[in-house]
């Protein structure tokens, strides 16, 4: 259910990174709003500025000129501390390459983000629960014991989500997430972020894909630093008639 609640609010928001003596500006003057309980898709071509939008709406990097407002607060005016708090209390990250440690169970893969909060940092039991419930949501129940590298991409993935979740946050933010996976696989992963949109949450998704992008509900397509197109997705593709729908082709064959 979409709200008249502001999560995001970009007013005039501009980013520029020096290149040698010269310099580039990646974002031109964005104004973006997103508000609670919507799924939108951010698109467009390698060097557009869809990752430098997302890293600072991530606040894992800072903007030049404008002001940028998660849930009403201005980013701009916090502390680096204040900013790595909000950061792990109110954004899930997902990215394309998993970013699992690699000799650690998916359990204690997904526990990592709550050794930062400190209502769970002196509290194994509670953080070892919260950890079970988040790869059950994402259906890995059978998998918390598993190492990285005794899991399918797709169940690497759910893990890297299942992390994302374990602090409840408001907000997710899925950098290409299906990026290193095949297309069914996608889909699934898809369905994943369709049913936690349907639970409440806001869901930021970066994607090239336009088969992708049609999962969410709204699609902002960047272009040269600017948003060039922002527009309600329909008909929107529903992942779990779409994975029933494969699976009965493959059925007949």
């Amino acid at each position: 259910m979409i709200s008249d609640k502001k999560v995001i609010e970009c007013r005039g928001l501009r980013k520029t990174y020096a290149s040698g003596e010269a310099s580039v500006e990646a974002l031109k003057g964005i104004d973006l709003v997103i508000h609670d309980g919507e799924f939108v898709a951010v698109m467009g071509a390698s060097g557009s500025g869809k990752s430098t939008l997302m890293n600072i709406i991530g606040c894992l990097d800072t903007l030049t000129v404008g002001d940028y407002l998660l849930d009403g607060i201005s980013v701009s005016d916090l502390s680096k501390d204040d900013q790595a708090e909000i950061r792990n209390r109110k954004i899930g990250f997902v990215f394309q390459g998993f970013n699992l440690l690699s000799r650690t169970t998916a359990l204690e893969n997904v526990e990592l983000p709550l050794l930062y909060n400190t209502e769970y940092a002196s509290r194994k039991v509670a953080s070892r629960k919260a950890a079970m419930q988040a790869l059950e949501r994402v259906g890995l129940r059978d998998r918390v014991m598993h190492m990285p590298n005794q899991l399918s991409g797709g169940q690497q993935q759910r893990v890297a989500i299942a992390r994302a979740l374990v602090n409840e946050p408001s907000l997710i933010l899925a950098d290409e997430p299906t990026g290193n996976l095949d297309s069914r696989t996608s889909i699934e992963i898809m369905a994943i972020f369709q049913e936690l949109n349907d639970q409440g949450i806001t869901v930021v998704l970066v994607t090239h894909e336009p088969d992708v992008a049609h999962y969410s509900r709204r699609i902002v397509e960047f272009r040269d630093g600017h948003i060039l197109r922002d527009s309600e997705v329909s008909p929107r593709h529903d992942a779990r008639k779409d994975l029933t729908a494969l699976d009965a082709v493959r059925g007949e064959k």
